[in-house]
């Protein structure tokens, strides 16, 4: 279809898991809330009917906020961002712990919801997707609007939603008028729209690269727009410096894929405190393990083998690195994920201290007529050893 005549959505819930928990603990609206806390943070009642939250301020240890209501964004708290560091700038800011079981609920009912108006949805997580409305005939914003008071109805939960000729553009204006915004975009709002935005607003400009434009003097997406195609190869390569170039242009032909196949099934944790592969082998054993069986029984409740196992460390300094490796037939049983996964480990360095530890399965497949049996895990990979020798 010609891009002139394409009309795709964005639809992003807003604060979804904040507003998930405002929904339970509706005293809360107009608060500092931070989500992200473990079952030690939940609420307690007193025998006034009234319940007592935690305060960012009494956490302690090395996890991460999962999301934010955006009175706390107001105060510079984000998703992502350490916990430690988020009670220095919000300390009275409200704790509470993560329910993944509840948001899935509700990401189950809003994706119904949208579905019954625009079935063409391709699912970008719990809490996002993308909608072709190509074929529609009603009015855009007519639309639009009728899609976010389902979703209303539905979950009592508010979405942005951004409209333009391609998924690139309409990402980029969901974000534009949040919370409850509706964006409408075309190809002419570019230069007035998109151009003045800083060109890390593009879903695939990450911060390596933003920096790196930035001290070419390229802050914008107008300044991205303007850039010779030159300097551009010749700091970022062939391929990348002509999507940068067709990006700042908003030229994207994506397809909405409505395939609900995912690529890939991961699991990590964030640790307390950082540990060692050497001092702490016991305890990162059993996460490792852990983590790997975790994979494992998602593979298998959800019909799934794998045939590119990885892994994911993150070192106290903040510094992450990926391997994996991909095997000549594909597994789903706990036993095998962690000998591949062992494999990649033993290609990093385990000198520093670590702060996170994730498992993934990609290259996925459903599995034939013949199944594969779990094997019981053994082994102690996190072994002592000299600096420089791989785990």
């Amino acid at each position: 279809m010609n891009s002139a005549l394409r009309r795709i959505a964005h639809l992003d819930m807003d604060a979804f898991y904040a507003s998930v928990e405002l929904l339970r603990y509706p005293e809360l609206r107009g608060q500092a809330v931070v989500i992200g806390g473990r079952s030690v943070h939940q609420p307690v009642m007193r025998e006034d009917g009234m319940r007592d939250f935690a305060k960012l301020r009494d956490y302690v240890g090395r996890g991460v906020i999962t999301t934010s209501t955006y009175e706390a964004r107001a105060l510079g708290v984000f998703s992502a961002m350490g916990m430690m560091k988020a009670a220095q700038l919000a300390p009275d800011a409200i704790l509470l712990p993560v329910d993944f079981d509840s948001y899935r609920h509700y990401s189950r009912l809003f994706k119904k919801a949208v579905a019954g108006i625009a079935p063409l949805i391709e699912d970008r997580g719990i809490d996002e997707i993308y909608i072709d409305l190509s074929e529609h005939t009603e009015e855009t914003r007519a639309l639009a609007t009728r899609i976010k008071e389902a979703v209303r109805e539905a979950t009592k939960l508010s979405c942005s939603i951004g409209i333009a000729p391609n998924k690139l553009l309409a990402k980029i204006c969901s974000d534009l008028e949040k919370p409850n915004g509706l964006t409408i975009l075309t190809m002419d709002d570019v230069p007035t729209r998109i151009w003045p935005l800083p060109a890390r607003k593009i879903n695939g400009i990450g911060p390596k690269a933003a920096e790196k434009l930035t001290a070419l003097g390229i802050v914008t997406v107008g300044d991205l727009a303007r850039a010779d195609a030159g300097l551009l190869q010749e700091h970022f390569g062939r391929s990348y410096s002509a999507w940068l170039g067709n990006v700042a242009q908003g030229i994207d032909d994506r397809p909405v894929s409505t395939s609900s196949e995912p690529k890939s099934i991961s699991r990590e944790t964030t640790f307390e405190r950082d540990l060692h592969a050497r001092h702490d082998r016991e305890k990162l054993s059993g996460i490792f393990t852990a983590l790997c069986q975790r994979v494992a029984d998602d593979l298998h409740r959800k019909g799934y083998l794998g045939r590119t196992i990885g892994i994911k460390l993150r070192y106290a300094d903040f510094s992450t690195v990926t391997r994996d490796v991909t095997l000549p037939e594909p597994i789903s049983d706990a036993a095998s994920i962690r000998q591949a996964a062992g494999e990649c480990l033993r290609r990093v360095p385990l000198e520093q201290r670590l702060r996170l530890l994730g498992v993934r399965v990609g290259a996925l497949s459903r599995p034939g007529a013949e199944t594969q049996e779990s094997g019981e895990i053994q082994g102690d990979l996190f072994v002592a050893q000299s600096p420089g020798d791989p785990a």
